[in-house]
């Protein structure tokens, strides 16, 4: 059985907290930086068949990602028990955890692949592709809704291994995996070689052969000779039960928070859709540009559930203070470096996208210079939103944020500035902006609301549940249907 090494006193005295925070959140960082420009590098592979095609792809993964990220919750959820698990020492409930958040992705994973897969197309046309965006994303929407299962084991073992301290691990099946699809994605999109020309549908095939090694690789990583849990299934009801309530009492109202988000990021490409192809190629690009930049900052998030989790596990709660302080303050600075990169990637656009018109970059330019100018608001959200409140068990916050941001006050500014004013697509972003202010606000509102010491008190004593905090509902039964 591998042994788990637990932080000693000396490691503690030796590691500054800057360190520590470094050797979690740069090496995710730098995976999610590689994955997002690679995944840019797709786009642009894409971009050679056009502004359509741009289009249909990436509103075949708006609608692919409300599966993938809602169902990702499990990932956030396993990634904080064990967190809590690995600072009190409780191997067996680390076991527990992971392998029973395994079978129950496993299961989800597969049912929700099954409706898109098969009815692609219809799916597209009856949530607002038009013909020609669905013609042409209807093959690589039903690829990539067959990865939502190994995109969800990947999720749930990357924070698994970044939880217990090997957080370059999941970042070398990120690097190995994404360089691959690159090229396999240059090759089955335009042909090279022997291979066919398959269009928009090789970046599908891509896609749902390297989430499926990278899955195995991660699988190895964590079960191995070397890994660092093993799997243990609970031996009865009982059992079962001490391990599920726990998972699920974050993991259901992340799934809603998660489901509000991608939910909002979906309806927002359907006003874009209602404004042209172009409008939504232009869209796409902004969007994945931004990913690449934001991504920089994205480590903090994990580095976040971590540490702050390992603190509330020893019964830390002037620690895991320490630690949201130090970690929102880090935000500021990575905030604000990657948003003045993010807005020099207007210069990209020329030489990258030529083949996509001269409408749909200046569109697109118009889209970054409003977007990184609030780089730093949306880090300080993804930090909050993401990090600091599933960790102080706050998920109702997070709920909050979420769907007043979107649905009370960005989506009805981009209806009626996008759709009623002359300022059309500028008016959609600008509404988005306006959406992560006012999510902010709440995130900042309930933060201040954690009660830290009672939260401690309680994960320190209880070796198998979580109380949840203040604002967050009782865990459901044992029995009860998992809404996801």
């Amino acid at each position: 059985m591998p042994r788990l090494t637990l932080p000693t006193r000396r490691t503690a005295a030796v590691a500054t907290p800057r360190r520590e925070i470094a050797q979690i959140a740069v090496p995710v960082s730098a995976e999610f930086v590689l994955m997002l420009v690679l995944n840019f590098v797709n786009q642009v592979v894409v971009g050679t068949l056009g502004a359509t095609a741009i289009a249909a792809v990436g509103f075949a993964n708006s609608l692919s990602f409300i599966l993938i990220i809602t169902l990702g919750c499990l990932g956030t959820s396993v990634s904080i028990l064990v967190a809590r698990a690995f600072g009190a020492g409780r191997r067996v409930d680390m076991d527990h955890t992971v392998t029973a958040a395994l079978v129950v992705a496993g299961t989800l994973g597969v049912l929700a692949s099954l409706l898109p897969s098969v009815w692609a197309g219809d799916l597209l046309t009856a949530t607002g592709a038009s013909p020609t965006v669905a013609a042409v994303g209807t093959d690589y929407f039903r690829l990539v809704a067959l990865a939502t299962l190994p995109t969800m084991l990947s999720a749930i073992l990357s924070g698994v291994l970044r939880s217990v301290g090997r957080a370059t691990s999941p970042m070398v099946a990120t690097t190995v995996t994404v360089l691959a699809n690159s090229v396999l994605a240059y090759t089955l999109v335009t042909g090279a070689g022997p291979a066919p020309a398959l269009g928009a549908a090789g970046a599908g095939w891509a896609t749902l052969v390297t989430t499926t090694v990278k899955a195995a690789i991660l699988v190895s990583m964590a079960f191995g000779r070397r890994g660092v849990v093993s799997w243990r299934l609970p031996v009865d009801r009982i059992e079962w039960r001490r391990v599920v309530v726990p998972l699920f009492v974050l993991a259901l109202p992340l799934g809603v928070t998660e489901l509000f988000w991608t939910g909002g990021t979906f309806l927002y490409n359907v006003v874009f859709q209602r404004l042209g192809d172009e409008a939504l190629a232009a869209a796409q690009i902004v969007t994945t540009l931004e990913g690449v930049f934001i991504v920089g900052s994205i480590g903090l998030m994990s580095a976040t559930t971590t540490l702050v989790g390992r603190a509330v596990g020893r019964g830390d709660a002037a620690g895991a203070v320490a630690w949201v302080h130090r970690l929102t303050r880090a935000g500021l600075g990575t905030g604000a470096l990657f948003g003045v990169l993010f807005g020099a990637s207007i210069l990209l656009l020329e030489p990258l996208f030529q083949d996509a018109g001269p409408e749909v970059r200046s569109m697109a330019m118009a889209g970054i210079a409003v977007n990184a100018a609030f780089q730093v608001v949306k880090v300080r959200n993804m930090i909050l939103g993401a990090g600091v409140l599933p960790s102080g068990n706050d998920v109702r916050g997070v709920i909050m944020g979420d769907a007043i941001g979107a649905f009370v006050v960005g989506l009805p500014i981009a209806v009626l500035l996008g759709l009623h004013t002359p300022l059309g697509v500028l008016g959609v972003f600008v509404a988005r902006v306006v959406e992560e202010v006012a999510k902010l606000g709440v995130f900042t509102w309930r933060a201040r609301r954690l009660r830290w010491h009672e939260l401690a008190r309680s994960g320190h004593a209880d070796d198998s549940v979580a109380v949840p905090a203040e604002g967050v509902a009782p865990a459901p039964p044992a029995d009860a249907p998992v809404g996801v």
